[in-house]
């Protein structure tokens, strides 16, 4: 879907290419997250892929077409396109926003209100209560999910999404992680994702690509990464609590055992992360947790020691 071929990018009075001779593959419905250290070249080859910043040598392909050779303002129209600060147009109603690149598009307006509903539901904001807001009347978190609503409205297959988060609070930015994740995951989008947070990049991430001085060291699945960074730059990146971070890559449902937690244990959804887990077993001074699916259903039982042989048998 997308694929990078020796990719440059050197700025005018630069000593050193921002990206040099870049190779990179994100498959279709796949999410590759960038991260690396600052001034790494990660939001550069991002902005790369829908011409906001023009390479200075390479090939750019996005479903089969070398974008390079294409007009920029149409390709960008087809791309979805999320930043930190959400960017949305104070002087116009969330419907208005929404309603963007549709209307560049010359869709019919039932049809254009039709799709502004239907993806203001899909990112959890009733449609009733939000249409007719504006930008100033709504938190960080419900601008973000406007953000994203008004990314997806032209139903592009590619979306960039520039740290999407970094502007909103832990509690409310986990939460939008796991929205996101689902929606992503039911659209089958194909996603470059940047982002300074490893941790973010870990769970967000079917592909995790780790950049320095413009060049890609590692680009592999977190569970790959964790367990085999390709060398010392990669595993102090990701950092020494490999074993921790591991555990965020599995749910308390796929390690439950079909048994009780016994009396006074606290529940946990089957959709949360191990790590999770711990941290709860650990504040609670229980050993086992009650497993519970999506409907409130027992679904099993985690313990502490279940988890501590899933974290020694990935290290």
């Amino acid at each position: 879907m997308i694929r990078l071929e020796a990719v440059s990018k050197t700025f005018a009075g630069s000593a050193r290419p921002a990206v040099d001779r870049l190779d990179l593959d994100v498959p279709d419905g796949t999410t590759c997250v960038l991260i690396g250290p600052s001034g790494c070249g990660k939001t550069t080859t991002m902005r790369i892929v829908n011409r906001l910043i023009e390479p200075t040598s390479g090939r750019i392909v996005v479903e089969g077409q070398d974008v390079t050779r294409a007009d920029a303002v149409e390709l960008r129209r087809r791309i979805g396109y999320v930043i930190q600060q959400v960017g949305l147009f104070p002087h116009m109603t969330i419907a208005q926003n929404v309603a963007t690149v549709p209307q560049l598009l010359g869709w019919p307006g039932p049809r254009i209100a039709q799709r502004v509903e239907a993806m203001l539901s899909l990112v959890g904001l009733e449609p009733g209560q939000f249409l007719d807001r504006y930008p100033r009347h709504l938190s960080g978190g419900q601008r973000q999910r406007v953000g994203v609503a008004r990314a997806l409205a032209a139903d592009p297959p590619v979306m960039l999404m520039d740290e999407p988060f970094g502007a909103v609070d832990p509690i409310v930015r986990a939460g939008l992680q796991t929205e996101l994740l689902g929606i992503l995951r039911r659209l089958a989008k194909t996603v470059i994702f940047v982002t300074h947070d490893i941790d973010e990049a870990i769970r967000m991430g079917d592909l995790v690509a780790i950049m320095k001085d413009g060049r890609l060291v590692q680009c592999a699945r977190p569970e790959e990464l964790l367990s085999a960074p390709k060398d010392a730059f990669v595993a102090d990146f990701v950092g020494a609590d490999r074993a921790l971070k591991r555990l965020t890559l599995t749910t308390a449902g796929e390690a439950a055992t079909p048994t009780s937690a016994g009396p006074g244990a606290p529940v946990v959804p089957a959709a949360t992360s191990l790590r999770d887990v711990l941290s709860l077993l650990l504040a609670s001074g229980a050993d086992a947790a009650a497993v519970v699916d999506a409907g409130g259903r027992p679904f099993g039982a985690i313990t502490l020691a279940t988890i501590r042989a899933r974290a020694a048998a990935r290290t």
